[in-house]
């Protein structure tokens, strides 16, 4: 039997245990292909002799696709010309798990012109021996392509893990932001309603009208949560005005109207689906579907659907509900409001909407 060199300490320090790529390596899946028998037998014998178990030999390059579907390998010793299927041609086969596994191939042949080794290491082989070989140099060549290629393999669980791990941290930051947004919202609101669920019944009335025009239910869920923050950016508005009993005046208005830029500022720059969604909500809940609204002006199919839908869900509530400058109103008068509007405030679609399904259930 080869004996290997011990490991070093510098093997120590990068790999964690003295021994544990040799153990690797052992333990590794090679397969053989070279269509003279002799050779192959040499071949093996040897692998066997130095602790290799895990080795497969092939007198013909067709059956490896077949095998690498049931055994992937570790190593892939081929020699160079062969009948019906070549070395190049083995090459050719393995490319994928050349490039995306660092599969290390090792050509062993007795051609040993300049054009063959040239075109075999193009091809991806790793290493090139030439016959008649010495029996420790192949050895040694098979434990550092084994290395390299647990070394690879050591990295890419590495890199995983740190990624799951860097993706975990960054979900636990987002849902902590959101979370924090979520709280923020309910301050904002419970500044101008102490009932606290303003935003709440907004979202419902949201989610249900999406349904209604055709969202699923997993994107009306989705709206449900971010129609609730479309008020956030009240939490920038002066109490004088939120609570102000009479009518606005017009420099009131400006300052009353900010409140949609001041919450898309705070939402936005999240890479959260949630938070991206909250944000178009906020900036264009008061937009008005034949474009006098603000603060952009958008007119008809111009204004994200999100904020179309919310626009209907947060006018029938105020209604509906105590504001600091009036009384609730009936259902049945919110209904008729939103329908004066239809076409000029709201889009048609979602008055149609709000008749089959808030009407329905409210009557």
């Amino acid at each position: 039997m080869i004996h290997f060199p011990p490991a070093t300490s510098g093997d120590a320090e990068l790999f964690g245990e003295p021994y544990r790529l040799s153990l690797l390596s052992l333990a590794a899946t090679i397969i053989i292909i070279d269509d003279e028998p002799q050779n192959l037998a040499l071949l093996t014998s040897m692998l066997h002799r130095s602790g290799f178990m895990g080795v497969t030999a092939l007198t013909d390059a067709r059956e490896l696709p077949a095998l690498l579907l049931s055994s992937p390998p570790d190593l892939v010793i081929t020699d160079l010309h062969m009948p019906e299927c070549d070395g190049f041609g083995v090459l050719e086969m393995l490319t994928p798990l050349i490039n995306n596994e660092r599969l290390p191939v090792l050509v062993v042949t007795g051609d040993d012109s300049r054009d063959s080794r040239q075109q075999a290491l193009r091809g991806g082989a790793k290493d090139f021996v030439t016959k008649p070989f010495d029996v420790v140099e192949v050895m040694l060549r098979v434990r550092n392509l084994l290395e390299s290629r647990m070394l690879f393999q050591d990295l890419r669980k590495q890199n995983r893990t740190l990624l799951e791990s860097a993706i975990g941290t960054s979900r636990e930051l987002e849902s902590t932001r959101v979370e924090m947004i979520e709280r923020l919202a309910l301050a904002a609101e419970y500044r101008d309603d102490q009932t606290n669920q303003h935003n709440l019944r907004v979202g419902d009335l949201a989610a249900a009208l999406a349904v209604r025009i055709g969202m699923t239910p997993e994107e009306a869920g989705l709206l449900r949560r971010a129609a609730a923050l479309h008020d956030i950016g009240k939490i920038g508005i002066p109490d004088a005005l939120l609570r102000k009993a009479g009518p606005l005046t017009e420099g009131e208005l400006r300052v009353m109207r900010t409140h949609t830029s001041i919450g898309a500022r705070i939402l936005g720059g999240s890479h959260s689906p949630l938070l991206q969604l909250a944000e178009t909500v906020a900036i264009s809940h008061h937009e008005r579907f034949d474009g006098s609204g603000y603060p952009r002006g958008l007119q008809g199919s111009d204004i994200p659907i999100a904020g179309r839908i919310v626009a209907v869900a947060d006018a029938f509530d105020a209604i509906t509900n105590d504001r600091p400058y009036r009384k609730g109103r009936s259902v049945e008068v919110a209904i008729h409001e939103l329908r004066e509007q239809s076409g000029r405030h709201f889009e048609p679609r979602l008055i149609q909407a709000l008749d089959s399904s808030v009407a329905a259930n409210f009557a």
